[in-house]
């Protein structure tokens, strides 16, 4: 049973929804392992309402307090290119409603469509980035558009003008540089501070990939990166959040990893208090 906690209602009841699950079943850009293109299904599957309710730890109802609606999975058959032309097309779709897309990979290549469709509707647009990778390489082994390159692309085309990233704990010199050059504010794992409290001025997305944590807490992941965060640390820096969520994505979840389905459950939960808190901005 898909229901998202009891909080899903059927779009054909509901146009005007609030927000809206995009599938996105692609892991063509992975350069270790495959698997993360049963993600979507993954994270579906484990959001029953048997087990779980729609109320977040803030008490958002998303049952009652907005209107969830599940759009499915963009079509990812065939050319590389047309999956991502189909990405920003259905996100732009959703964005041009003032709706909230909730991005489910799928892995880390399919931000960069993403991305470039809401800052289409929104020219002055922020990027909260939570990874344990920066994703910054201007290619890898040839392929610009790897996995491990979205953040470049995002900031060479000028698509977010402030860039935080979270959880960095593997880079490379020519990375960091990159970093310096467009002015991101990084926040490594190792200097993690304590009741972290980030404020974005303008419009925020959202890209969590689930290998910020460490892998105790999500070992479904294709690159296990030790000395990550708790999924404590994560749900608290949300919870904080002073800013106005327009979108975001949750990527890299690989099911062939997960062990009874940790990660899968971890992933729906932040699903859930990222929604709420995007509905319920803090003041």
């Amino acid at each position: 049973m898909t229901d998202f906690g009891g909080a899903l209602k059927k779009l054909s009841e509901h146009p005007d929804y609030a927000l809206a699950v995009i599938g996105v079943p692609f892991d063509e850009k992975s350069s270790f392992l495959r698997g993360a293109a049963y993600g979507p299904a993954a994270i579906r599957r484990v959001s029953t309402g048997k087990c779980y309710n729609p109320d977040t730890e803030l008490g958002v109802d998303l049952a009652e307090e907005t209107v969830l609606v599940d759009l499915g999975n963009v079509d990812t058959s065939g050319d590389m290119l047309k999956t991502f032309g189909e990405i920003e097309r259905k996100v732009g779709e959703v964005v041009a409603k003032e709706a909230i897309p909730v991005i489910l990979g799928g892995d880390h290549s399919i931000t960069y469509p993403a991305v470039k469709a809401v800052a289409k509707h929104y020219q002055n647009l922020d990027l909260l980035h939570l990874d344990a990778h920066t994703d910054m390489y201007e290619d890898l082994y040839g392929d610009r558009l790897s996995h491990a390159c979205p953040i470049a692309r995002i900031l060479e085309e000028g698509l977010v003008k402030r860039l935080v990233q979270v959880g960095v704990r593997s880079t490379t010199p020519e990375q960091k540089a990159l970093g310096e050059k467009h002015r991101v504010t990084t926040i490594e794992a190792r200097t993690f501070p304590e009741n972290l409290k980030l404020e974005f001025q303008n419009p925020l997305y959202i890209s969590l990939d689930l290998d910020v944590f460490d892998p105790a807490f999500a070992p479904g992941v294709s690159h296990h990166e030790p000395g990550g965060l708790t999924s404590r640390q994560v749900i608290d820096l949300i919870h904080n959040l002073k800013a106005v969520i327009v979108g975001f994505d949750i990527v890299e979840l690989n099911p062939l990893r997960d062990f009874s389905q940790i990660t899968a459950a971890l992933a729906f939960k932040l699903l859930k208090e990222i929604a709420g808190r995007a509905i319920r901005p803090r003041d």
